[in-house]
């Protein structure tokens, strides 16, 4: 199996760059800067079907119609909705402290899409199958509170610094149980890696998914990840009614643009990631290998290939997009929790709660290995 989709096809642009004459150092250098390009194309145009989404979802529960005029069915409101930030002035309070004010954004942004590297969207299909790609994500998703607190704190705003607070508090206390709901997933897989954790659950189809083994552990991680995007009932650092907008008061144009699309790229990514962990990836209801027989292909002949390759990356968008779905959902029909009920549920709720589904994983590999990971 190769390491990764980028393995063949960097093979193959750094032949036909250097067949135009160039030094295979020179190959290297265009090809680098491709992967994440591709990543950062792929992360905004799952935030602009997102916010589409969001728009007309909400509209629908309201008994609105929602964007109707920018492009058929207002398709094209999001990228109305980004121009216009992208343009608007860029504003910095007179005593906020300005590279802190500036760096803050970023932070909270950059270690967002450097985290969908991992995300497999087929069997060969991500850029880099590192053998630690979940203990990378949790590592970087650690970081982006530290730029939510630097907003805060650099904004200068009373409003600000208690939304920083805020979210630093949130991250921290639904971080903890978020990761153990991973570790039962890895103790399973025996495995790190994305890919690997997808390839197990691939046995008999829909009913070797993880979600079956670990419907605990799904909520808890469902539960987290909406705490870690901010998506309500959890939106306390924002919370529009207390806090203005909490660590996004004093922010304007591309710099607003920035926490804007980490928030949805992030609720985006978290739904991947329930995907890849919980249900099946890029897997089938039914295993490929019965759909192929009961269709006479051979499963090893090249269109049969392609087509499931192409089968796997629909299935993986689709079962993400419902999960967002189920998000959207919630936002529009949850009340938001107050900040001591929120630190209340992630303390002694859910820490409990996936402390005791990992010691009962561990208990039930050992006691039955066949189902739960040899």
């Amino acid at each position: 199996m190769p390491p990764s989709f980028t393995v063949d096809l960097e093979a193959g642009f750094r032949g036909l760059i250097e067949a135009a004459g160039l030094s295979p150092a020179a190959s290297r250098l265009i090809w680098l800067p491709l992967p994440m390009l591709l990543v950062l194309v792929a992360a905004v145009v799952g935030v602009l079907v997102t916010v589409w989404l969001e728009r007309k979802i909400s509209a629908a529960a309201q008994q609105r119609i929602g964007p109707e005029y920018a492009g058929a069915l207002g398709i094209l409101q999001p990228m109305a909705d980004g121009l216009k930030l992208l343009v608007k002035e860029d504003v910095i309070p007179a005593r906020a402290d300005g590279l802190l004010f500036t760096l803050g954004p970023v932070l909270v942004v950059v270690p967002v899409i450097l985290s969908w590297l991992i995300v497999p969207f087929g069997q060969h299909l991500l850029i880099s199958n590192v053998g630690i790609g979940i203990f990378l994500w949790i590592a970087l998703s650690s970081v982006q509170p530290i730029g939510l607190l630097m907003s805060g704190y650099a904004s200068n705003n009373k409003y600000s610094l208690l939304g920083g607070l805020r979210a630093a508090a949130q991250s921290i206390s639904y971080e903890i149980p978020l990761a153990l709901a991973v570790l039962a997933v890895v103790m399973m897989s025996n495995s790190l890696s994305t890919v690997d954790i997808v390839d197990q659950q691939s046995g008999a189809g829909i009913l070797s998914w993880n979600i079956w083994r670990q419907p605990v552990g799904f909520l808890v991680f469902w539960i987290c990840a909406l705490a870690e995007c901010e998506r309500l009932p959890f939106d306390l650092p924002e919370a529009e009614e207390e806090l203005v907008a909490g660590y996004q008061t004093e922010y304007a144009g591309m710099k607003f643009a920035l926490f804007y699309l980490g928030s949805y790229i992030n609720l985006v990514l978290s739904a991947l990631l329930v995907t890849v962990l919980y249900l099946g990836g890029w897997g089938f209801p039914l295993p490929v290998e019965w759909l192929a027989s009961l269709l006479g292909q051979n499963i090893d002949a090249p269109l049969v290939q392609v087509v499931s390759a192409t089968l796997g990356i629909v299935m993986t968008v689709l079962k993400a997009y419902l999960l967002v779905f189920t998000a959207i959902l919630l936002r529009w029909t949850v009340p938001r929790v107050r900040i001591d009920q929120l630190l209340d549920f992630g303390w002694k709720f859910l820490l409990p709660i996936a402390l005791v589904n990992l010691l009962a994983t561990a208990a039930l590999k050992l006691a039955f290995p066949a189902v739960f990971g040899g």
